[in-house]
């Protein structure tokens, strides 16, 4: 499926261009396309990769998925391979959907699968129009941008994760499984996010190393810069988040082994007191006369050993709070 939106003069003029109509288009200086593809065979770019002077190589990666993020430059163009990122609503299961991109002197041309939302990317540019006067570099800062805002996005949703588990971490009623289930969910989503987001530090770097880059504009460049601030943010945010879960992990395992100390603590008080009565009846179990042997004097004896040594007992592990 293609779309083909036409600028002309830095406004919007039309939605519904033809295919057949890109190769005459192309050579009208005062007009800019995006042209985007959505799940297209190697095939359905013959006519940009012809009328544009798209490298084969770059073709065969557009079509291919699972590319690395990076910004690659050839004689007539650049291409970008990125990454839309952002979190199902109502869980942490991070959904990540691939994009390509041909940035030429007048044209923008895009591909992805179907799971790439190019309302939201039209409605980025829709949102700025005064820049759209800067054609290519426009188009490009526009996908950039809304790519980079995604993955903020995620990063402070993941947060909100991370947040949920600081406060199940001390909540007794929380099964331990549970908790260690989620907390292994966030941590690899934020391994997910953070392949995403730290290639795209050199993509911008090198879009603002070189003024000479094919779709970089002078006018255009702060707006990149602030977008590259915007990377670095998320980059050193993921970086603390996957500590974080890391810290939540080593609290949990220790808290687990001084739940197990604690209760070590009271088996052991326990069988403690529980010897005090073992003995005394040991000891006046035998067949040997001692004091109150036969006598009734003695049951009482035997009694009341037991009752004090086993308060006794309770007593000093309270105190201690062993118990």
């Amino acid at each position: 499926m293609v779309f083909i939106r036409l600028y002309r003069e830095g406004k919007l003029e039309r939605e519904d261009v033809a295919v057949q109509e890109i190769e005459s288009l192309a050579r009208q200086d005062d007009v800019v396309l995006w042209i985007d593809y959505t799940d297209p065979a190697p095939d359905d770019l013959s006519v940009v990769e012809t009328v544009y002077g798209l490298h084969r190589l770059a073709v065969e990666d557009a079509v291919h998925d699972f590319q690395r993020p990076k910004l690659d430059r050839y004689p007539h163009h650049l291409f970008l391979s990125a990454y839309e990122a952002r979190l199902t609503p109502g869980s942490s299961d991070l959904a990540v959907a691939e994009i390509s991109a041909f940035i030429t002197r007048n044209a923008l041309v895009t591909v992805h699968g179907p799971d790439f939302d190019t309302d939201g990317l039209r409605a980025h540019w829709d949102a700025e129009p005064d820049l759209a006067a800067h054609g290519v570099p426009f188009l490009f800062w526009g996908l950039l941008d809304m790519i980079v805002d995604g993955h903020f996005d995620a990063a402070q949703e993941l947060d909100g994760c991370i947040d949920a588990l600081e406060d199940s971490l001390f909540d007794d009623h929380m099964p331990d499984h549970d908790l260690q289930r989620r907390t292994f969910e966030v941590r690899k989503n934020l391994v997910r996010l953070r392949r995403v987001v730290l290639p795209m530090r050199e993509v911008l770097n090198t879009l603002l190393r070189r003024d000479d880059l094919v779709g970089c504009s002078p006018a255009m460049q702060p707006f990149l810069q602030d977008v590259y601030d915007h990377v670095l943010r998320v980059s050193e945010w993921t970086e603390s988040l996957r500590d974080l879960v890391t810290t939540i992990l080593e609290t949990h395992i220790s808290i687990q082994g001084n739940n197990m100390n604690l209760i070590m603590k009271k088996v052991t008080s326990w069988a403690a007191i529980i010897a005090v009565p073992t003995a005394v009846t040991g000891f006046f179990g035998q067949n040997v006369p001692f004091f109150g042997f036969q006598d009734q004097y003695g049951l009482w004896l035997s009694m009341g050993l037991m009752v004090f040594g086993t308060a006794f007992l309770y007593g000093i592990f309270k105190k201690r709070d062993w118990i």
